[in-house]
């Protein structure tokens, strides 16, 4: 609508100057409209176009401004209901690039390249169509360039497509050594591999600098071509112009404002085929977009009403990979009012086991149930309300301690946060915090130790109160002092619960009702404590080696 506007200057000089000049080419009765008119007409005009620009930007811009917030929220949306599987194979660097940067590129094309693409064809085709109307032969002569410049343009679209390709993906591998540096900068650090990281990040920008020129040469070279083939047009218009003109077929009136035509239109045709070359370099952006759009989401029902919480594993297989099984044939039962402890060698399977439980990934084969119900046909956020987890890698936030706990369940009173906290034996560090509760630990709690990381984690589970508790490595990382205070928390926490605990070291899992011995990917061993050590398997020389 706004470019059709702009096309009212245009008939407005045309009919200026059909008014004055056409007496000066032949006869004519005289000018019939005065300046003042002409100049009433411009402000009326302009009005008109101010008015049109306010509609168009409200129902353009702000059209797709809103759609953008909406696609962000659907991604988001998205990512909540994806499987973990999904969140191993792609890196943060990968993710953010898809949900801000994709998204502000298609937001900011389809907010100006778009419209703009659009109202410039239909302009341009309406002004085609009249001058057709109005001299067929010079209309040839002016637009005959613009379908063989277009051809230009989109045979070139393949190439353009592939360089587009390996700049995204040059420019992500920057994203990816950026993030990888500040994940890592403790033992870049610790190491003194400044020097050797500095010296690979600048190669890598180097790498997608250089992709990007030549990407941005390649666009050009093809769009600049189809714009310089467009200027054969003028030329066609000069030299069948005059040649019309001196057999007399069209008055010097008509010669003059082809003339001013094939100097100005051709600029609207170059936006067009920027625009379009803008949208080829959007392509990409797009397939990324549609990419994690289609991937499949875990489903289930909303409803959850287990004949309790025994935890069953039937024959399970699963694997991360195809063809590579980190489970086999895993059978076992972890009973409600019991602690059942996963033991092994490191890569047995153990922490795949457990997180299986709470459907963070899907079995390849087998059922694994919760008092009788399978859980892959349970809603994830449905069945994850029954658990309360804590892992070996706790992650905190940037606030204060008390909301790092009401985390656990965020309608929870100051009370009952205090309550947890006392019991996961938080309150002997908090005392000592300038502000208490209300201190703001920092990033991932910098300002906190290991063990009082981990208790502030085991006052969250409390909070949940859940009736499944999986504990996985929780006190690997812990000096001896800090790992029986925050045993004597975890006793808190399992109370007449189901409990699945993953340790290395025995004394941690001495008191357990079953221990499940897991080795690559098998159950090799299940009984009590005291039985497996008689049976003198691997859960006794996993125990005498660690005695030694």
């Amino acid at each position: 609508m706004l470019d059709l506007s702009l096309m009212l200057p245009a008939v407005l000089m045309f009919f200026f100057l059909k008014d004055y000049l056409t007496p000066l080419s032949g006869p004519s009765s005289g000018i019939t409209h005065g300046i003042w008119y002409y100049l009433l007409l411009s402000i009326c005009f302009m009005l008109v176009m101010f008015v049109i620009a306010i509609l168009q930007y409200d129902s353009t811009y702000t059209t797709v401004y809103d759609e953008s917030a909406k696609r962000r929220i659907s991604l988001a949306e998205k990512l909540r209901k994806l499987p973990l599987a999904f969140f191993g194979e792609k890196n943060l660097s990968d993710l953010t690039s898809t949900i801000m940067e994709d998204c502000t590129e298609l937001e900011h094309t389809f907010s100006h390249a778009v419209p703009q693409l659009i109202a410039a064809i239909a302009s341009l085709l309406l002004i085609a169509a009249g001058l057709f109307f109005y001299n067929w032969q010079l209309s040839v002569a002016l637009f005959w360039v613009v379908p063989l410049a277009a051809v230009i343009l989109l045979g070139a679209r393949k190439f353009i497509d592939k360089a587009n390709l390996l700049v995204y993906k040059k420019k992500r591998d920057v994203s990816e050594a950026i993030q990888e540096g500040l994940d890592t900068i403790q033992e870049i650090k610790s190491y003194n591999n400044e020097e050797d990281y500095m010296k690979n990040l600048c190669g890598t920008v180097d790498v997608y600098e250089n992709q990007l020129v030549k990407g941005e040469l390649m666009t050009g070279a093809f769009v600049n071509s189809a714009l310089s083939f467009l200027k054969l047009g003028l030329a066609s218009v000069v030299i069948v112009g005059a040649g019309m003109l001196a057999e007399g077929s069209i008055t010097l009136f008509t010669y003059l404002i082809f003339l001013m035509i094939a100097a100005s239109i051709y600029n609207p045709i170059s936006e067009v085929f920027n625009n379009i070359a803008a949208l080829f370099h959007l392509n990409v952006r797009i397939n990324r977009v549609n990419e994690m759009e289609s991937l499949p989401v875990q489903r289930g029902r909303k409803e959850f009403l287990p004949s309790g919480y025994d935890i069953e594993f039937s024959r399970v297989d699963f694997s991360y990979e195809k063809g590579k099984n980190v489970l086999h044939d895993v059978s076992f039962v972890a009973k409600q009012g019991e602690i059942t402890a996963l033991v092994g060698p490191s890569g047995g399977g153990k922490s795949t086991a457990a997180k299986l439980a709470a459907r963070f990934w899907d079995v390849d084969g087998g059922r694994v149930s919760i008092g009788k119900e399978n859980v892959k046909h349970i809603d994830p956020e449905v069945l994850l309300k029954n658990f309360s987890i804590v892992f070996q890698d706790v992650v905190l936030f940037n606030t204060s301690v008390m909301e790092n706990i009401r985390i656990g369940r965020r309608n929870a009173t100051d009370k009952e946060v205090i309550k947890v906290a006392k019991l996961a034996r938080c309150d002997e560090f908090i005392n000592k915090m300038p502000d208490g509760y209300n201190t703001v630990i920092g990033e991932n709690g910098e300002t906190l130790s290991g063990g009082e990381r981990q208790r502030i984690s085991i006052a969250r589970a409390l909070l949940k109160d859940a009736p499944v508790v999986l504990l996985d490595e929780a006190t690997a990382s812990l000096d001896v002092e800090n790992e029986t205070k925050i045993q004597t928390a975890i006793s808190e926490l399992i109370r007449n619960k189901t409990v699945l605990i993953i340790a290395h070291r025995m004394r941690t899992v001495a008191n357990a009702d079953k221990i499940v011995v897991l080795s690559d990917g098998e159950v090799v061993e299940s009984g009590s404590p005291a039985d497996l050590k008689l049976k003198n398997g691997l859960f006794a020389r996993m125990v005498n080696r660690q005695m030694q």
